[in-house]
C-alpha cells in the first residue's frame, strides 16, 4: 500500500480470518443449533459440542497472536518515550498506562507523543479511538496482523 496510514484507514482485515474461517465457523455453529433443535438427540449434541469448539479455536487462534502484538507494542513503545519524553513523564507513563493506551500511542509522531501522554495520564478512562482521533501527523503501523 503506498497511501499514507491515518485514522480512517489504518484498521486491517485478514482475509482468510475475517472472510473465510469465521464466517463458515459461525455458520456451523448456527447450523448446528438449528440442527440440534429440530432433533435433538446425542448425534446433535455432540456436533454442537463440536461448533463450539470450533468457535473456539477460531477465536484464540486470533486472539492470541494480538494478545503477543499488544506486548510487544507496549515493550517497543516503553523504549521509545525512554528516548523521546523526560525520564519524570516516562516513569509516569509506565506506572499509568495501559495496553490499549499504548497500542493506540504508537500512531503518534515523536513531536505530539509528549502531550498526547500528559493527556492519557491525565485521563486514563480515554479510549484507543479517542486517542487515535487526536494524532494529526500518524506513524503508520502496517505490521499489526
Amino acid at each position: 500500500m503506498s497511501e499514507n496510514q491515518n485514522y480512517a484507514n489504518h484498521t486491517q482485515l485478514t482475509p482468510y480470518y475475517h472472510f473465510f474461517t469465521s464466517p463458515l465457523a459461525a455458520i456451523f455453529l448456527i447450523w448446528t443449533i438449528v440442527r440440534f433443535v429440530k432433533a435433538p438427540g446425542a448425534e446433535t449434541g455432540y456436533f454442537l459440542v463440536g461448533s463450539l469448539a470450533l468457535i473456539g479455536v477460531v477465536a484464540v487462534s486470533r486472539l492470541s497472536p494480538l494478545r503477543v502484538q499488544d506486548r510487544l507494542i507496549r515493550l517497543e513503545e516503553q523504549v521509545r518515550f525512554q528516548r523521546v519524553l523526560s525520564p519524570e513523564l516516562t516513569a509516569r507513563a509506565i506506572t499509568t498506562l495501559r495496553p490499549r493506551h499504548y497500542v493506540a500511542l504508537r500512531f503518534a509522531s515523536d513531536v505530539e507523543l509528549p502531550a498526547l501522554v500528559e493527556q492519557v495520564i491525565a485521563n486514563p478512562a480515554l479510549t484507543s479511538k479517542e486517542i487515535k482521533q487526536q494524532i494529526k501527523a500518524w506513524r503508520g503501523d502496517r505490521f499489526r496482523v
